[in-house]
């Protein structure tokens, strides 16, 4: 008698399973029209895919987050592995291909050159206005690493927002520009227009705010406020704009406002990210806050 294979025990099993191994093999990508100069994409299990030659108009970052690759950069040829962060320069020929029949993942972003170059600008990095090249290629520096995978992350959250994603790139960016691009940083009093910048989110806390409204209200670069903003502060401004947020919903619920409401007024997506939000700063639930 012939043995039964899985599929023939289980084929509802055998579907799901081969309709996950599909899903994991396709690429996703993420862009979103309030952040033009940025796409994110990333794929779970890269084994079968196999890239030609090519270039990007865009400055590219990645991060191998598992198995292993070969990886090509114009003249230069290395095996990669999980940990490794690759970086390809406008129209820089490249190609990244997975080694044997290895589960091979990465996330991979691809950035603007004017965004990136106006922001090299602005934090020192270009003094001509021109765009700085890197000079690497790749590198195993665990905060670059890490930080691609938490801007990932941050960029394909449905309810972070516009200012926390727009924050969150630039503040990789930067980093990415000091660690990888050094050079000397101009350094400057900026703590009135700091001032100015709390005040303004104070005041407006429970709007939609854009970062180029605060930037406006402070009269400084994107780069330079959250750079000196948290320096300042110890929290970014989004961060700064939630906590805010939570203070006003404190005083709201103490008024013995619905929660419901409270979560509207306060600027909160709905109940549920408020509900979220209040735990994890007040390290309670509003309803236990409010009773």
């Amino acid at each position: 008698m012939a043995e039964m294979t899985e599929a023939a025990i289980h084929p509802k099993n055998a579907a799901a399973k081969k309709a996950h191994a599909a899903s994991a093999a396709a690429p996703c990508f993420w862009r979103s029209d309030a952040l033009p100069f940025i796409e994110a994409r990333s794929i779970d299990d890269g084994r079968k895919v196999c890239y030609a030659r090519h270039s990007h108009e865009t400055f590219s970052i990645g991060a191998v987050t598992g198995g292993r690759s070969v990886y090509v950069n114009r003249h230069a040829k290395e095996w990669i592995g999980a940990g490794a962060v690759v970086m390809m320069n406008p129209d820089d020929v490249h190609a990244c291909n997975p080694v044997a029949d290895e589960r091979w993942s990465y996330r991979m972003l691809h950035v603007d050159v004017a965004w990136l170059t106006k922001l090299q600008h602005e934090l020192g990095f270009s003094a001509n206005g021109a765009f700085r090249a890197f000079s690497q290629t790749m590198t195993l520096d665990p905060a670059l690493f890490d930080g691609l995978n938490r801007l990932c992350a941050i960029l394909v959250d449905h309810d972070a927002e516009t200012l926390h994603k727009e924050s969150a790139a630039i503040t990789f960016f930067s980093e990415v520009q000091r660690r990888l691009n050094p050079a000397s940083l101009p350094v400057y009093d900026a703590s009135a227009q700091l001032a100015r910048a709390a005040e303004f989110i104070a005041d407006n806390c429970t709007r939609s705010l854009k970062l180029e409204d605060i930037c406006k209200a402070a009269g400084l670069s994107a780069s330079h406020l959250i750079r000196a903003f948290k320096q300042r502060y110890g929290m970014t401004p989004h961060a700064y704009l939630i906590n805010r947020r939570i203070q006003y919903s404190r005083a709201q619920l103490r008024r013995g406002c619905l929660i419901a409401d409270v979560a509207l007024d306060a600027g909160f997506a709905d109940q549920a990210h408020l509900q979220r939000t209040f735990k994890r700063l007040v390290a309670a639930t509003p309803g236990q806050y409010r009773s």
